[in-house]
């Protein structure tokens, strides 16, 4: 016998120019009631936020705001306690990944529908069933619940800075390297590995670096092929039941460097960069993963990373305690030679 494997996926997904607009009557397609919050940055709520409040407003919506520019234990609290008060029946993230996981945990822990609203694609969260929380010291993710709804305007997406966009194009191509991760994990610790989730992470991936000459512009077409890559690669995950299909050793390097770095870079960048490296162990073509992002305008160095050298060597002894997940790395992970060794090979540091 099998076990039971849960799969949910989003209900409705609009993707396109001035989707925002048609927020009130996705709105009213999923909640229960008249009474909605919404999770923003105060950038987020200038871009997209008083739009989204302006349109459930006119539809008769009680709308309540939770800011916050950071997505950890005490935010989520406050954000369930105004649901709580309010007795909100709807919440919407509106940003990027902050916003949109505070507003994912807090409304799967209330138990209510979360639409997805992001004003940058900058990395999958925006679509996944996965929220990264920072606890102390550390980013931990939560297994939760996918959004039921996403809506995607790529006429204020394509506002976003391309750093962003470039940052969501690299955190896509580390589907690669997350594969492989769990292939091995199957293959050395009988690991559950699901095909389908597996081809759909990848796919995400290559029409990524198929792409690569026309993501270097953050034009609309080109974000929607963006946002529907990430939007694919959230579904990966919903059909895993996990994070297993698009994170893998690169993100495990991209986690130690939050926590180690000075100043760290953006999560999908840096998972571009650990991603060339994985490629490496691998035996992948790692060149071509590096050329791609190279067209895209995502970093491949540690200086194009803004981080020194020695930091990117530390982060690649430490990855794998990480989080309790077999990855390319092994169990006790590489030696600071080894690391040195990689980083030169690849040419992440000189």
């Amino acid at each position: 016998m099998t076990p039971i494997h849960r799969i949910e996926f989003p209900r409705i997904v609009l993707v396109g120019s001035n989707a925002i607009n048609e927020i009130a009557e996705v709105a009213n397609s999923i909640s229960q009631g008249k009474t909605a919050l919404i999770v923003a940055g105060k950038k987020t709520m200038k871009i997209a936020g008083e739009q989204v409040k302006d349109y459930l407003e006119n539809a008769g919506f009680n709308v309540n705001s939770f800011f916050s520019e950071i997505a950890d234990s005490k935010s989520i609290g406050s954000a369930q306690e105004i649901i709580k008060e309010n007795k909100a029946n709807l919440v919407l993230g509106v940003g990027g990944g902050t916003a949109i996981d505070i507003a994912k945990l807090s409304s799967a822990r209330e138990k209510i529908p979360f639409i997805s609203v992001p004003t940058a694609a900058s990395h999958d969260g925006i679509a996944s069933p996965i929220a990264s929380i920072h606890d102390a010291d550390k980013v931990k993710s939560y297994p939760t619940r996918a959004p039921v709804a996403i809506v995607a305007d790529t006429k204020i997406i394509a506002t976003s800075p391309h750093r962003m966009t470039a940052s969501g194009c690299a955190d896509l191509v580390s589907n690669y390297t997350a594969v492989e991760d769990w292939r091995l994990a199957h293959r050395l610790k009988g690991e559950y590995f699901g095909e389908y989730a597996a081809a759909l992470a990848i796919m995400s991936a290559q029409v990524i670096m198929e792409n690569a000459s026309v993501l270097k512009e953050n034009t609309e077409s080109a974000v929607k092929i963006v946002v529907e890559g990430l939007v694919s690669s959230g579904a990966a995950m919903c059909i895993a039941g996990s994070s297993r299909p698009c994170s893998g050793a690169e993100h495990l390097f991209s986690h130690a460097l939050d926590r180690i770095a000075k100043k760290p870079a953006m999560h999908g960048e840096q998972c571009g960069v650990g991603t060339i490296m994985m490629a490496y162990l691998h035996g992948l073509d790692w060149e071509k993963f590096r050329d791609s992002l190279k067209t895209i305008g995502a970093p491949t160095t540690a200086k194009e990373l803004g981080i020194d050298d020695e930091t990117i060597i530390k982060a690649l002894t430490i990855a794998h305690t990480i989080r309790d997940r077999y990855t390319i790395l092994g169990e006790n992970g590489l030696t600071e030679e080894a690391a040195i060794k990689l980083a030169k090979a690849t040419g992440v540091i000189d």
